[in-house]
Order: C-alpha cells, then sequence, then structure tokens
C-alpha cells in the first residue's frame, strides 16, 4: 500500500522527503497541496495534520508531519538496515547532529534572512545575512571531515541540509563560493540518479515565489 505523501515543490521539507523516498524506492501517492488556494486549511486535511503543515505523510493510518521526523519514520520502516539511518547508536547521533543543526543553526537562520522580504515586503537585514553566513561558513567547515554531512556515507541528513542550500541558493545567496559544500553538492547530483530531476523541479517552483528578495541584491 503506498504512502500518502502531502507536498508542495517549492517547500524545501518536501524535498528533503522526495530525496529520501526516491533512495528507498518507497511507493508514494503524491498528492499535491496548493498553499496559496489554501487547499492546507481544508477541513478534511485539517483532520490529518491540524497544524496544517506540509510535508505530511499518511502510512496505512498513521498520520506524521515535519520532514525530519518524515526521513526518519521512513528510513526507520523501510530500510532499517541502511546506512541512510544507521543503526549504529554513535553514528545515529552524528546523523541527528547534523538534522539538529540544520533545523536550528542553518536553516533557522536562512529563514530570517529569506522570508522577511517576500511575507512582510521588507528590504533583507544585512545581520540576519551574515548571521547565515556564518553558520554556512561553519557547515563548509564540517564538511571537510567527510564526503557527506554526516561522515563517510550517504545519509538522511545529506537531504535535509541539501534541501536548505538549494533553496538558499535560489533566494539569492550564491552557495557555491563555499568550496566544501559547492563538492558536496556536485557529489549528490553526480552519484544519485534522480537528484538532478528532484532538484530542477524545487528550484523552478521556489525562484519565482523569491524574486522580492532577489530585486535588493542586485
Amino acid at each position: 500500500m503506498p504512502v500518502d505523501f502531502y507536498q508542495e515543490d517549492g517547500c524545501p521539507g518536501c524535498l528533503a522527503v522526495k530525496l529520501t523516498i526516491n533512495q528507498l524506492n518507497i511507493p508514494v501517492n503524491y498528492i499535491h497541496l496548493d498553499m496559496e488556494a489554501n487547499e492546507h486549511l481544508k477541513p478534511e486535511f485539517l483532520k490529518i495534520n491540524p497544524a496544517h503543515l506540509i510535508p505530511t505523510i499518511v502510512d496505512d493510518g498513521f498520520n506524521l508531519w515535519e520532514s525530519r521526523a518524515i526521513t526518519r519514520y521512513l528510513a526507520n520502516q523501510y530500510a532499517p538496515d541502511n546506512e541512510l539511518y544507521p543503526r549504529d547508536a554513535k553514528k545515529r547521533a552524528k546523523v541527528d547532529l547534523m538534522l539538529d543543526f540544520d533545523l536550528g543553526s542553518l536553516y533557522a537562520s536562512a529563514t530570517q534572512w529569506m522570508y522577511p522580504p517576500v511575507l512582510q515586503n521588507v528590504p533583507p537585514s544585512p545581520e540576519k545575512e551574515q548571521a547565515m553566513i556564518e553558520k554556512l561558513k561553519l557547515f563548509d567547515q564540517l564538511l571537510s571531515n567527510g564526503h557527506y554531512a554526516a561522515g563517510d556515507h550517504l545519509t538522511i541528513a545529506d537531504f535535509s541540509l541539501a534541501a536548505s542550500l538549494h533553496t538558499i541558493n535560489s533566494a539569492g545567496h550564491n552557495v557555491d563560493q563555499y568550496p566544501n559544500i559547492k563538492s558536496w553538492l556536485n557529489r549528490l547530483e553526480n552519484e544519485l540518479p534522480y537528484y538532478k530531476r528532484l532538484v530542477t523541479t524545487h528550484i523552478n517552483a521556489v525562484t519565482d515565489w523569491f524574486a522580492p528578495l532577489r530585486k535588493h541584491l542586485k
């Protein structure tokens, strides 16, 4: 029975889940929600997710949202012995660390810079951008310790962080200026046959949305 996956192409968390789904070859029923049309506020979706967020999955009656929780669940449920989310406690802790770093530091700082110009029609804050840059520099430094975000193996942390980085890049901050980040993203594209297709779809969906921000960066 396929997993019902409620998503939208411009959603960074949805991209992370899509990458996980494709890596693990999980059968999925893709359900597009038009957030601008408030489809996420319809009663039938609120019954599934009262927080009215995407991504959301329903797996045989089990409802779950928040992208990092979803990728952890999918790896545990459909590939419990896969290195994508390793069983070893220390290796798993490193993956969790990088997922939390993305959520609480890198992506959190990026949202403070990216979203106010779009949602509040205000100029981007140089201070917020600098705070984001410091997190990007730290991640670039951390990548010098291995080929992937959490070491020498591909994990769900790579998918979450890659989704954040591609979104930041689409917003107008060139992430190619960080050499280890650039090499890592190129490695993912070269090694994963589905990667470029999914990332391109995300970029195409989100680029116009960030136009109010990028006009300040020219």
